[in-house]
């Protein structure tokens, strides 16, 4: 591993993704959920202290196992097999055979170059092959892969994969824009930007239809 001070800060300020997946070790599942909140508390109690925070202050006592449940249970449980949603997709009976499209779909993430909040929102399309897919299913995809340490385009990606995956067909489009707050609140400070990142394939690569799909979002 790189720990040459200005490459790991190269790294977080381009936004560098490694791979399509979220990496994770092998054994990132030995241990529960328990002992995963007692391990962070204990190192996050640390961080505390090092900063110079007195932790006997009543207000500041529980704070490191709440950020470490918080982290365990809830900002990164996404990255739990077992808390993958399941995905009920149906015959597409009443035949619609034009485009689908969920917008808005508000989610929060985490950047996994500074552990700072990623906030945005995902719009999803999909033309069906013969099934469709609970609407509600697709929120509940998106927060799935929110839930952990993320880059943009990654997050993007795995959900454009799991999509084309359940409906069976290529004819799908994922579009998430977000703010950054290691944008946004440290570095360049820049309280205004955007990120834009989309990801389509099948009949989503015909100009018409892709516009058709920017109308409607």
């Amino acid at each position: 591993m790189k720990n040459n001070k200005q490459e790991i800060d190269a790294i977080g300020d381009n936004h560098i993704g490694t791979s399509a997946e979220t990496p994770l070790r092998k054994d990132a599942f030995d241990r529960t959920n328990d002992q995963k909140i007692e391990t962070i508390s204990f190192h996050y109690k640390k961080i505390m202290e090092e900063l110079g925070l007195d932790l006997s202050d009543d207000s500041l006592s529980g704070t490191p196992y709440r950020v470490a449940k918080m982290y365990v249970t809830e900002l990164f449980s996404g990255l739990d097999p077992k808390n993958k949603p399941k995905i009920s997709v149906f015959d597409n009976k009443y035949e619609y055979s034009k485009m689908l499209v969920e917008s808005h779909i508000t989610f929060n993430s985490s950047c996994e170059h500074h552990f700072l909040p990623i906030v945005g929102k995902a719009h999803i399309g999909y033309i069906s092959s013969g099934k469709v897919i609970g609407l509600s299913k697709m929120n509940r995809i998106v927060r799935y892969y929110g839930q952990r340490p993320q880059v943009q385009e990654r997050m993007t990606m795995q959900i454009f994969n799991e999509l084309k995956a359940a409906l069976q067909t290529e004819d799908v489009i994922v579009v998430v824009e977000a703010e950054h707050l290691c944008v946004s609140s440290r570095g360049i400070n820049d309280k205004s930007s955007k990120t834009t990142t989309i990801e389509y394939g099948g009949d989503f690569g015909n100009n018409q239809i892709r516009n058709d799909f920017f109308k409607m979002i």
